[in-house]
């Protein structure tokens, strides 16, 4: 599909209203391109819609109303033509999390307590778009987020097994506790479930395995319906969607109560994160594929106007799905009128077929959701972070293993991960890599420790700072000069190479003043080169530059010492090159 350009509005109404801009690129090929698109994706949004409902406990018909009017919602205000929005798997395990603390699975208060979830996460959403805080996102780093996804992976096959063995569902609860009780349980599986749900399992299997993609799925799961209806499923006790209610579409205005705000606030901020990283994956992929721009700003502003608007049709928050998003980019979606005309179908199947839909068996769905999640369960990336570096594998670990331990508390791994990721930059900061230089043999100036060099001169000392000099390493810089002036009693002149100083606050220019200062007091110098204009300019402002501007302004270490040491049988007429001998 070749590339379609996209130009950024430039008006004001086409940015309050960016789906604007898509009568620029509607043409007859367009225009049968996304319908097909929003044909193909609406069959794999039906029985998505209906067991990512039943993951989060509500009934399963909340499922489709949530892929109606918000995945409308997300595709109109939403910058990404692929992007589909609509109920997924990870949003819906948050979404069980969060609640299940504070009600019972499938009772009128859970779905209440969902509404006002979709609420918040939704202004939250807003804000962080309006504000411009899209890059805020990329605070939580690629291995923290493959391990919570990773342990979701498997709370979320841990909670639908028991569906699909015709076992009681116990919701969520730590991992460990739910297969320990799930094994000794399984004496009691329903087995018309389990024959049901393991055909499912293995008829989606296959289909991955010839790529047959979603309309094979509702085809799976349509059969396995009429199978069930067939051979009296019901009868011998087997757990189906059950009869929907006869208004589609059910608008009122979310009550709120400040308690269980409180309560659900940090849920949702931890779901509006995850939601919105989810979504921004399949925007870059989306990008790179065809070429069309996207906007994180106001991808955010989307997504929370489709969570306020499934918080205002009665439904749970949704979020950009990978998996659908994939449909539409290999469907050749070129609009979000593919979205749109996605969701105008689940309507259709949904006033066309309710008694169908209420005849799906449980167990069917159930298998929907592990063959989708297991997807998301690779260790590879775990692996590939503790090859990386200690940190990054020690952050990833910690999300992993914390949100099993504290399930359904699922945010604290998440946060775990977050907060250990945070610490270990800051205290990597606290202590970058400064390094004596000495001249290599290829000319170079290097570690000398690392590389065995002598120093460039018996009285002088080139000492380089890897980092950027403020608050949190200022000490360290302070401590690495003395413990050179300690190592070097004869040393008359310390240069400072700062090609990797990046930028200086106030502590940094401090440390800077009180060593210039303190070399000074004892007859020696300090020189700088590679100093940055970012630096510069904070030297001038503060008055430091003045000082030192003298031995401070050289480009490299050679330039440096060409300037501050005599060359063989020059003049040593400053005080500063008395003694210097080549």
């Amino acid at each position: 599909m070749p590339p379609v350009p996209s130009t950024p509005p430039s008006r004001l109404p086409a940015r309050l209203f960016p789906f604007l801009g898509w009568r620029h690129q509607l043409d007859p090929a367009t225009v049968r391109n996304d319908l097909l698109a929003g044909f193909t994706v609406a069959l794999v949004a039906v029985p998505q819609a209906l067991a990512y409902a039943q993951l989060a406990g509500l009934p399963a018909y909340v499922g489709l109303y949530a892929s109606l009017l918000p995945s409308i919602v997300g595709a109109l205000w939403g910058s990404s033509a692929q992007l589909n929005t609509g109920p997924v798997a990870l949003t819906s395990l948050l979404t069980a999390s969060a609640l299940s603390p504070l009600a019972l699975p499938g009772s009128e208060t859970w779905l209440l307590l969902a509404v006002q979830l979709a609420l918040l996460a939704g202004v939250l959403q807003l804000v962080f778009g309006a504000l411009r805080l899209a890059h805020f996102a990329d605070l939580l780093s690629h291995p923290v987020l493959h391990g919570f996804i990773n342990a979701c992976s498997l709370l979320i096959c841990a909670a639908q097994l028991p569906t699909l063995l015709g076992l009681p569902s116990a919701g969520q609860r730590p991992f460990f506790e739910a297969v320990t009780d799930l094994v000794l349980a399984l004496p009691a599986a329903h087995l018309p479930s389990l024959a049901l749900g393991s055909a499912a399992v293995g008829l989606l299997l296959l289909l991955q395995r010839l790529a047959l993609g979603g309309p094979g799925v509702l085809l799976v799961v349509a059969g396995l319906a009429g199978a069930a209806w067939a051979g009296g499923f019901e009868a011998s006790g087997g757990r189906v969607v059950g009869t929907l209610p006869e208004q589609i579409l059910a608008f009122s205005l979310p009550r709120a109560d400040w308690a269980q705000i409180t309560d659900l606030l940090p849920s949702a901020f931890v779901l509006a994160l995850v939601s919105f990283i989810e979504a921004m994956s399949s925007c870059k992929l989306a990008s790179a594929r065809t070429g069309q721009r996207w906007d994180g700003n106001q991808e955010l502003i989307g997504q929370g106007l489709a969570k306020l608007t499934a918080a205002f049709c009665q439904a749970y928050p949704v979020s950009g799905s990978f998996g659908r998003s994939a449909f539409l980019l290999a469907a050749g979606a070129r609009t979000g009128v593919a979205s749109v005309v996605g969701a105008l179908v689940v309507l259709g199947a949904l006033v066309a077929m309710p008694e169908p839909i209420a005849h799906i068996p449980r167990p069917v769905l159930a298998a929907v959701i592990l063959v989708t999640v297991a997807r998301l369960l690779s260790l590879q990336a775990l692996r590939e972070a503790w090859r990386s570096g200690r940190d990054d594998g020690l952050a990833g670990t910690v999300a992993f293993a914390a949100t099993l331990v504290f399930a359904p508390h699922v945010e604290i791994g998440i946060l775990a991960g977050l907060l250990l990721s945070l610490a270990l930059l800051i205290y990597r900061s606290m202590t970058p890599r400064v390094a004596l230089l000495g001249r290599h043999p290829d000319g170079t100036w290097r570690d000398a420790a690392r590389f065995g060099l002598p120093p460039p001169h018996p009285q002088v000392a080139i000492l380089r700072f890897d980092g950027p000099l403020h608050f949190v390493n200022a000490a360290t810089f302070e401590d690495a000069v003395l413990a050179t002036r300690r190592d070097h009693p004869q040393m008359t002149i310390l240069l400072l190479a700062c090609a990797g100083i990046n930028a200086i606050d106030a502590s940094g220019v401090d440390a800077l003043r009180r060593i210039h200062r303190q070399l000074a007091a004892e007859g020696r110098v300090l020189a700088c080169c590679g100093l940055k204009k970012q630096v510069i300019d904070v030297l001038e402002r503060t008055g430091l530059w003045a000082e030192i501007a003298a031995h401070a302004a050289y480009r490299t270490e050679d330039d440096a010492l060409r300037q501050v040491l005599p060359a063989p049988g020059g003049a040593a007429d400053a005080p500063a090159r008395r003694g210097f001998e080549w």
